[in-house]
């Protein structure tokens, strides 16, 4: 019998009009994307695409390395959470699908550049995936069906146009919510699953 597979769950924070940022490319909305983390339970790899890898090494490793350094990138002290995300990371196994990447100086990573690579890492066995992605990951993991669940951190923010947290799928997808939280600062967690 095989065994179960990993469970991969994505976490985006969005405006209410679904964009994850604005037509200048900012997302000035989000506190922290420490939020992420906490919405989970405790996770056994982290699943990135190039784009979002690029700048995630360079924060978490000064939040993690350098608190002034953050500090000053923040413009403000790093919090508890994202002190801690930068400690969880850091120690838990990251796969960066990239057909570009050719290294990466973050410790626990390692790069990918199939999807193929990511649903065998999926169905090696069971576990939490925090799949930590904009709307290329996100999407292309839909497509492939490698996604067991969205949660959405939605802001009471309209931002009237950006980038969408999905793209261009080939054909609709049906989730099935599961759960609605109101959160501090006018924020909404929406879980969604897909059906199986």
């Amino acid at each position: 019998m095989a065994p179960e597979p990993k469970r991969f769950i994505a976490v985006l924070q969005m405006t209410l009009d679904g964009r994850i940022a604005d037509a200048d490319g900012r997302s000035d909305w989000v506190d922290s994307w420490a939020d992420g983390l906490e919405l989970l339970p405790p996770v056994d790899a982290f699943v990135l695409g190039a784009g979002m890898f690029s700048g995630y090494e360079y924060f978490w490793a000064a939040i993690r390395d350098d608190p002034a350094a953050a500090a000053e990138m923040l413009g403000r002290e790093p919090y508890p959470r994202e002190r801690e995300y930068a400690r969880v990371a850091s120690e838990t196994e990251h796969l960066v699908v990239s057909t570009g990447l050719e290294s990466t100086s973050w410790p626990s990573a390692r790069i990918v550049r199939l999807l193929d690579d990511v649903r065998s890492f999926k169905l090696a066995g069971p576990g939490t995936v925090y799949v930590v992605g904009g709307p290329t990951l996100v999407t292309s993991l839909l497509e492939a069906d490698l996604i067991d669940e969205l949660r959405l951190i939605v802001h009471p923010v309209v931002a009237g146009g950006g980038q969408g947290i999905i793209g261009s799928l080939g054909r609709t997808r049906q989730l099935e919510p599961v759960a609605v939280e109101l959160a501090a600062h006018g924020r909404a967690i929406l879980v969604y699953v897909t059906p199986a």
